[in-house]
C-alpha cells in the first residue's frame, strides 16, 4: 500500500517510513505539510500519517483538507504526543479514524495501519479467488475469467487489472499504478502505462455491456467505474 508520512521530527519519520517499509508498504515521508499537501493534489494514497502539529500547516488543517475534497473512506492515522483525552477526541472528531501517541512502538504501529487498511480496502484482503461481477481473478494463477472464458494475459497486464478492480471507483494516479504495478525504482516510459491500459482495456471487454468502463482521469492518472447496465 501506498502511505503518506507528515512528521517534523526527521529521526521518527524515518523510524516509521522504515518499520512500514519492511512489512512491504511503499512510504513518502514529508517534514512539511505543505509539501505533502502538494503531493496529495497530484497524487493518490492509501493511508495518511500526520503528525498533529508541524511548523507550517498542522495535521487538523491537512485532515479538514482531506475530507473535504478526497475520498471520505481514506483512512488517516494521527501521531502526536499530545496523550490527554480532550486532545484524542478533538483527533478523532476531527475526521482521524485512530489515534497513537509518542513514542511510537514499531509493532503497534504496524497493526494500527494494517487495521486501518483492511477496513478501508476490503477487496484487497489476500483472497485466492476474487469476483467482480462477471470477472473471476485468481490471484497465484495470475489467471482472470470473463463469462467463464479464460482472458490471456502478460502478468503486469494481470496486475494492472487487479488493482484497478481492487480499487474499482478510485481515481489512480500514475506515480500510484507505477509504483504498484512497475515498482517505485523502475524508470519506464509513459507511454508504457498507457499501452497496457489500453490491453488490459480490450482484452477484459471493459465497456457498458460487461458494467464497467476504464476511464482517463485528466493530468492525473486513470479510474476503473462500475456503471449499471442498459
Amino acid at each position: 500500500m501506498r502511505i503518506a508520512i507528515l512528521d517534523d521530527d526527521q529521526s521518527l519519520l524515518t523510524l516509521t517510513s522504515a518499520t512500514l517499509t519492511d512489512v512491504g508498504h511503499v512510504c513518502h515521508s514529508f517534514t512539511s505539510g505543505k509539501a505533502m499537501m502538494h503531493l496529495l493534489h497530484r497524487e493518490s494514497f492509501d493511508l495518511l500519517i500526520l503528525d498533529w502539529q508541524v511548523p507550517d500547516l498542522s495535521g487538523p488543517e491537512i485532515l479538514h483538507w482531506v475530507r473535504e475534497k478526497l475520498s471520505p473512506t481514506l483512512p488517516v492515522l494521527f501521531m502526536t504526543s499530545r496523550s490527554a483525552e480532550d486532545d484524542i477526541v478533538a483527533g478523532l472528531a476531527a475526521g482521524a479514524d485512530d489515534y497513537m501517541i509518542k513514542p511510537i512502538r514499531r509493532a503497534e504501529l504496524v497493526a494500527r495501519v494494517s487495521a486501518l487498511l483492511r477496513r478501508a480496502y476490503p477487496s484487497q484482503v489476500a483472497s485466492e479467488v476474487v469476483n467482480f461481477g462477471a470477472y473471476e481473478f485468481t490471484v497465484r494463477a495470475s489467471r482472470v475469467r470473463l463469462h467463464g472464458e479464460t482472458i490471456e494475459l502478460t502478468q503486469k497486464e494481470f496486475d494492472l487489472a487487479l488493482l484497478l478492480f481492487q480499487n474499482l471507483g478510485r481515481p489512480l494516479s500514475r506515480a500510484y499504478i507505477l509504483e504498484a504495478v512497475w515498482s517505485r525504482d523502475i524508470e519506464i516510459p509513459s507511454r508504457t502505462m498507457d499501452t497496457h491500459i489500453s490491453r488490459v482495456r480490450s482484452k477484459l471487454d471493459l465497456r457498458p455491456e460487461n458494467g464497467y468502463r476504464l476511464a482517463p482521469v485528466y493530468s492525473y492518472g486513470y479510474r476503473l467505474e462500475q456503471i449499471s447496465k442498459e
